[in-house]
């Protein structure tokens, strides 16, 4: 069967329900401070076919690391399930900033003055005015996208004032192979000095630390979606 059918859509309620049920025995454990923490399912890589039963079971917060992938998938999605909130957590171009716009609901990745103006442009153009986060660095890796940590608070304040923005939140990917906790303390701490309220961190690996650490989105692609 295909996961179109009703043993995709059972497989894809069990995953939320499971990961769900974790997410919020994690925020009464450790006494997290946000009422609720979102969940958002990240479907790069998996086609429509593989993200529609998830869909059906309920789930309407998706992340996409691409722009043309999510081109190619989600408009038709979109269409059927209007409701739907995605977020772009990858890397964003200048030159794709038009089409991000125009396809998203929420970028989590503003990291540089450039690319911070070309989207307030873009949102103007198009009469949208998306929330963002700002991508932080946290871990100092050259490797990685984001603002680097001791320019995180000021680029948050110029996102604002020279810019435009609507900057709600900071988000983050912490380097691999080492305990990821320290860092995500240090990102809550940047967050509460940039005065905004939402902090995107956590994946398959690390969700329930995230949130103890006071998470309130948190990025779930394998424990969900399955291996890549």
């Amino acid at each position: 069967m295909t996961d179109k059918q009703p043993d995709g859509i059972v497989r894809a309620k069990t995953a939320l329900d499971y990961i769900t049920g974790r997410m919020e025995k994690a925020r009464n454990r450790f006494g997290a401070p946000p009422e609720k923490v979102q969940l958002v399912a990240v479907s790069k890589t998996f086609s429509g076919e593989q993200v529609e039963p998830f869909l059906v079971a309920g789930q309407r917060v998706f992340g996409e690391n691409r722009v043309q992938e999510a081109k190619d998938k989600w408009p038709e999605l979109k269409a059927r399930y209007p409701d739907v909130q995605l977020h772009l957590i990858g890397p964003l171009q200048t030159n794709k900033a038009r089409e991000a716009v125009a396809l998203f609901d929420v970028i989590q990745s503003v990291d540089r003055d450039k690319l911070a103006g070309v989207l307030a442009s873009e949102m103007e153009r198009a009469g949208r005015k998306l929330p963002c986060f700002v991508q932080v660095n946290i871990g100092g890796e050259e490797q990685k996208a984001g603002i680097p940590v001791d320019e995180a608070v000021d680029f948050v304040a110029r996102c604002r004032t020279e810019h435009g923005l609507e900057i709600v939140g900071l988000m983050c990917i912490p380097p691999d192979g080492v305990p990821a906790a320290p860092y995500f303390a240090q990102l809550a701490e940047l967050a509460a000095k940039a005065g905004v309220s939402e902090i995107s961190m956590g994946m398959s690996g690390d969700f329930e630390t995230a949130i103890a650490m006071g998470a309130t989105y948190v990025r779930v692609g394998s424990a969900l979606f399955g291996k890549r």
